[in-house]
């Protein structure tokens, strides 16, 4: 009996344990860098868990997942790119999820340049119009179709200035090496409001929507960690910081 009563000690004892931290790898899409950034302390703080970030384009990311990096997590700009590397084995079907719905916007960093209609776009650009690589980045996708929309990507092409991805894009038009750009609401949308510059919030209806997917990455299949944080993900604390940055669910 005594030593039953040992036995059950120890394991109550274990079960008040709290799970061992641990750091998860985690390839985020260029859009989603400042909320990912924030969501990481509030993950750390809150779990224990450290997030370790890596960002870039969705098509980049998913080229180094295939050429063994070693992520736990993807972070997407859309929804294809997390299927097909279920599909190919790369990751865990199920897992998969849509963590938020993407909103694009054209930005200046300039007062006055950007009207709340984009008709800029028909006018005679101030100067160069950043996009991202419509190949690799979900953003620059969207771009595009925006364009094609108002009949203007002829008309644009001699003014672009392409990024290898929506990070890049907003730093060319951050730094007034692009007059305007088209980038994510999420990269200069603070508190729920533009902070800085003008921008048209672009309609969705020029564009397919931008539903970005998570998924658990083989590489981090048996990672408490990992799965931790695509839980974490879907709670009301990620939400509202998500919706602080302009995304949608």
């Amino acid at each position: 009996m005594r030593t039953l009563l040992a036995l059950l000690s120890l394991v109550m004892y274990a079960l008040a344990l709290p799970v061992q931290a641990a750091q998860v790898q985690v390839a985020v899409a260029s859009n989603f860098a400042a909320p990912m950034q924030a969501m990481a302390a509030l993950f750390a703080q809150d779990t224990g868990h450290q997030a370790v970030l890596v960002l870039g384009s969705t098509g980049k990311l998913a080229t180094q997942v295939r050429h063994g990096a070693p992520f736990a997590v993807l972070l997407a700009a859309d929804s294809h790119t997390p299927t097909q590397l279920a599909a190919d084995g790369l990751a865990v079907a199920s897992s998969q999820f849509t963590y938020a719905r993407g909103q694009l916007a054209l930005w200046s960093a300039q007062p006055g340049v950007v009207d709340a209609q984009g008709a800029v776009l028909a006018s005679a650009l101030p100067g160069k119009l950043a996009v991202a690589d419509a190949r690799l980045a979900p953003y620059g996708a969207a771009a595009a179709q925006v364009l094609a929309a108002r009949g203007l990507t002829a008309a644009v092409r001699p003014h672009l200035v392409v990024g290898e991805n929506i990070g890049q894009t907003f730093q060319f038009v951050k730094t007034g090496n692009a007059a305007l750009g088209f980038v994510a609401l999420s990269q200069i949308m603070v508190d729920g409001k533009v902070s800085t510059g003008s921008a048209w919030l672009v309609p969705p209806q020029l564009y397919a929507p931008i539903k970005q997917d998570a998924i658990l990455l083989s590489a981090g299949a048996a990672q408490p960690a990992a799965r931790a944080l695509l839980t974490y993900l879907q709670g009301e604390k990620a939400r509202q910081l998500m919706r602080a940055y302009g995304y949608t669910f």
